[in-house]
């Protein structure tokens, strides 16, 4: 308890919150871009349920990292080791090991989901094929809820993993992480259904957001394997992106006749 109250009264703890909340938030973009655009494949009375579900498998998700920080821990130690020699490498001067550990493992097999299942979403948008019935509003929903939650729960651990490993690098005190996570995760949650309604009412924000997640798999693929990729240069690209999206919308909007 003395120790919970002396994180109250410490300025440089409530720094450190304010700072894991933001970035917690910032993080979590990619897993609530996924989740809505996911939900919006289900039937309309269970896209709700389906947000509210997904964000809540990633809070007990994190909540469950934190609670077995050692185990977190071991999930960066190498795990398999793989020779590596480039082709252009002569006498096999050049060669070296390539080290994975169960978290680079976790991400390149989310990078690679992701990527595939971006894919697959935008050659449904843009293939010629495809039949009228399919773009047909009253036609059946092609996934069901079931579905739904089993891949929006495989993002979840690869993004609650990402998440949780940048919370412990930011502060060793566990209360600060529980409540940033918590409290990102609320902030998520209210953001859930106005995102995915956004989404869902313009299409051209669709192909951008399934542009975003082809880059997060790439991203994720990439840090799997050891290539650092700053997140700064990430969201500067996504924001870059979606201003010019707003300018296009409010063109289009103006160009409409009242």
């Amino acid at each position: 308890m003395s120790s919970l109250t002396h994180l109250l009264v410490d300025p440089a703890a409530w720094a450190a919150l304010i700072t894991l909340i933001v970035m917690e938030v910032v993080l979590g973009i990619d897993n609530l871009v996924f989740i809505s655009i996911l939900s919006n494949k289900l039937p309309p009375e269970q896209r709700t349920r389906a947000r509210r579900v997904g964000l809540a498998l990633a809070l007990i998700l994190r909540l469950a990292l934190l609670s077995t920080l050692a185990f977190l821990a071991g999930m960066t130690a190498p795990v398999l080791t793989l020779p590596w020699q480039p082709a252009a490498a002569p006498d096999g001067h050049a060669a070296f090991d390539l080290a994975f550990s169960w978290r680079d493992i976790i991400l390149i097999a989310g990078g690679l989901f992701l990527v595939w299942k971006a894919t697959t979403e935008i050659h449904h948008a843009v293939d010629p094929a495809v039949s009228d019935d399919l773009l047909d509003k009253k036609a059946p929903v092609a996934m069901n809820f079931g579905a739904a939650i089993v891949q929006i729960l495989m993002l979840d651990i690869v993004f609650s993993i990402d998440s949780i490993l940048t919370a412990v690098g930011m502060t060793d005190h566990l209360p600060i992480m529980i409540c940033a996570v918590i409290i990102a995760v609320a902030l998520m949650l209210v953001a859930a259904d106005p995102l995915a309604n956004f989404i869902h009412n313009n299409p051209t924000v669709i192909m951008l957001a399934l542009g975003f997640l082809l880059m997060i798999g790439a991203t994720l693929i990439a840090e799997g394997f050891g290539v650092h990729v700053s997140k700064g240069y990430i969201y500067a690209a996504m924001a870059f992106s979606g201003l010019v999206e707003g300018l296009n919308m409010a063109s289009r909007a103006r160009a409409k006749p009242h």
